[in-house]
């Protein structure tokens, strides 16, 4: 059973994992974007997961970090499908969803973060390429729907 499980681990892709969260307002009308360095696109609150830190933790750490918002595990729902894997990148995110007011103060960290704003959800920015796919997979954005299986 060992040399069976250490040729499994040997042999098997190794990927990275992150969170990432869709911060919506309370109606979904707006979404909380991020312009990081080097700062010509937008994306989602996201970041790589401690060793042994469980997902939901990692994302709502992500998001009290890069915003400043007091987002704390429970307040987070797993998306459908809940891990998107980015088979090009060898990376897995796992994606949760949470609401909270608009008018709730962002305090970014400079050191990651360069903005932080609110945007309409059928009227954003340029978003990242990653971003743009992955939130398009849930229905948002400028992909949303190009997929077959967006909701």
């Amino acid at each position: 059973m060992k040399v069976r499980h250490r040729l499994v681990r040997v042999l098997s892709p190794t990927y990275i994992i992150g969170a990432v969260t869709l911060v919506l307002s309370p109606d979904e009308r707006q979404i909380l974007l991020l312009r990081q360095p080097p700062g010509r696109a937008w994306s989602l609150p996201a970041g790589l997961l401690n060793r042994r830190e469980k997902p939901v933790v990692g994302a709502a750490r992500e998001v009290r970090e890069e915003t400043g918002l007091p987002v704390q595990p429970e307040q987070l729902t797993p998306m459908n499908p809940n891990a998107v894997v980015h088979y090009l990148g060898g990376w897995v995110d796992m994606v949760f969803t949470t609401r909270v007011a608009t008018d709730v103060p962002l305090e970014i960290d400079p050191a990651e973060v360069i903005e932080a704003r609110w945007f309409d959800v059928d009227a954003m920015p340029k978003l990242t390429r990653a971003t743009a796919g992955l939130i398009g997979r849930y229905g948002y954005g400028p992909q949303a729907g190009d997929r077959a299986d967006a909701p």
